[in-house]
C-alpha cells in the first residue's frame, strides 16, 4: 500500500530517577550516601533511507516512544541511558509540526540524520545533596520527563522529470519503456492510482529519475479526480513533460491549456517550471493525417518545426526543439524545450526523447 501522509505522536524517553543509598559495608562506620544518578532518556532521531519508498510502515495516529533511562543504583552506579529511537523515512519526507504547520526537517539525502527530541535528564543521586550540615541526605531527584510532540509526515517524491497528462494518455507506457518502473498498464482511465518512480539510464554512467502520477482532469486543483492528491509529488521536479494524446477525443489545444492551468493553479512554482511536450500514440494515427495533426499543434504553440537536431528526432514527422536548454545561451522558459511526436509501442522518437530530457535535466543540475 502506498502511504504519503501520516500523523504521529512522538515522545523522547524519561530520565531515570536518582537513587537514595548509603554505604553498608562491614568495618565502615557511618557510611555516607552513595546513590547513583539516573540514566538519560532516549532521544528521537529521524533518518533518511533510500531503501524505503512509502510511509506505509506507520499507522495513523500511532505513538512512537524512545526508551526511558534506568534509575540509579547503590555504590554510585549510574542508571543505563535509554536507547535512542531512530525513525526511518524515505527521501522526500517533510516533518511538519501539527500545531504550527512549520516544516521542521526536510529529509532529502540518503543517510541524513536529524535529532528531533532530546531525552529527559536523569535525576541526581543523594550524594549530590550532602553538605556540612546535612551528612545523611535522604532525597534524590526524579528523572526529567521527555518531550512529546504531534507531527505530520508528508512524502513528496524526488524526481528530475514529472509526467503530466490526462488519464490513459500513455504515461505509464512511456515510463515502463524508458525506465525500470513497471506500473500497471490497461486500456481504461485511472490505471495509475499511486505515483511511480523510474530510473532512466543514459549510457553507462548517467541517469535521471522520472515520476509518473495519476492522470489529471479539469478541476484537479479543486479536488476533482485523483490528480490533486498526487500533484505535490512533482512539486520538487524542475522539469515537466506534458503528454498530449493525438488520438484522444479531447481537442489538442484544450489538453495543453487545461493541463498547464491545473498545474499552475496548484503551484505557482510548478507553473513556472521548464517543460517539454510529448505528442503520444502516433502509431494509431493515419500516416496521411499525422503530419498535419502535429503541425497544427506546433501552430497552436506558436513555434516552427525544425529540420534537424542533435538528438536525431525522426525528420519525417514535424517536431520542434530549442537550440539550447541553457538559459544563458538563449533558452526561452516560456516555450517548451521540445515538442516531439512519439510512440512507446513502436519506440518512435523514444531514444531522442530520453536524450533531450536528459539535456534539459543537466542544464538544471549545473546550476545547483
Amino acid at each position: 500500500m502506498f502511504t504519503d501522509s501520516v500523523e504521529l505522536k512522538v515522545s523522547s524517553g524519561k530520565g531515570g530517577a536518582g537513587c537514595v543509598s548509603f554505604r553498608r559495608e562491614k568495618f565502615v562506620l557511618n557510611g555516607g550516601p552513595n546513590g547513583g544518578d539516573g540514566g538519560k532518556g532516549g532521544d528521537i532521531y529521524f533518518k533518511c533511507d533510500n531503501n524505503t519508498h512509502t510511509l506505509s510502515a506507520f499507522q495513523r495516529k500511532m505513538h512512537i516512544k524512545a526508551d526511558n533511562g534506568m534509575p540509579g543504583e547503590g555504590s554510585n552506579m549510574t542508571g543505563k541511558s535509554g536507547k535512542k529511537k531512530v525513525i526511518i523515512v524515505p527521501p522526500g519526507t517533510q516533518i511538519i509540526d501539527m500545531e504550527t504547520g512549520e516544516v521542521l526537517f526536510d529529509m532529502v539525502k540518503d543517510g541524513q540524520e536529524e535529532k528531533f527530541l532530546e531525552g529527559g535528564k536523569g535525576g541526581l543521586g543523594n550524594p549530590h545533596f550532602k553538605s556540612s550540615t546535612k551528612q545523611r541526605p535522604t532525597y534524590a531527584q526524579p528523572g526529567q520527563k521527555g518531550e512529546t510532540r504531534e507531527i505530520k509526515l508528508d512524502l513528496k517524491l524526488i524526481a528530475d522529470v514529472g509526467l503530466v497528462g490526462f488519464p490513459n494518455v500513455g504515461k505509464s507506457t512511456l515510463i515502463s519503456t524508458v525506465s525500470n518502473a513497471r506500473p500497471e498498464i490497461a486500456n481504461y482511465e485511472f490505471t495509475t492510482l499511486t505515483p511511480k518512480l523510474g530510473q532512466v539510464n543514459i549510457g553507462d554512467y548517467e541517469s535521471f529519475i522520472m515520476a509518473d502520477i495519476p492522470g489529471i482532469i479539469g478541476g484537479a486543483h479543486e479536488g476533482k479526480g485523483l490528480g490533486i492528491k498526487f500533484l505535490r509529488h512533482i512539486e520538487r521536479t524542475k522539469t515537466l513533460l506534458f503528454m498530449i494524446d493525438l488520438a484522444s477525443y479531447r481537442d489538442l489545444k484544450e489538453q495543453i491549456e487545461v493541463l498547464k492551468d491545473e498545474v499552475a493553479s496548484f503551484s505557482q512554482k510548478l507553473g513556472e517550471s521548464k517543460y517539454a511536450i510529448a505528442l503520444t500514440r502516433t502509431d494509431i494515427i493515419n500516416p496521411e493525417e499525422l503530419n498535419d495533426l502535429v503541425q497544427s499543434f506546433l501552430d497552436i504553440m506558436g513555434v516552427k518545426a525544425n529540420t534537424k537536431s542533435d538528438f536525431n528526432f525522426d525528420e519525417n514527422i514535424p517536431y520542434y526543439i530549442q537550440e539550447s536548454a541553457d538559459e544563458t545561451l538563449g533558452f526561452d522558459k516560456t516555450l517548451p524545450y521540445f515538442i516531439a511526436p512519439i510512440s512507446s509501442a513502436t519506440h518512435k522518437n523514444i531514444d531522442a526523447l530520453k536524450h533531450a530530457l536528459f539535456d534539459l535535466v543537466q542544464s538544471d543540475r549545473k546550476t545547483y
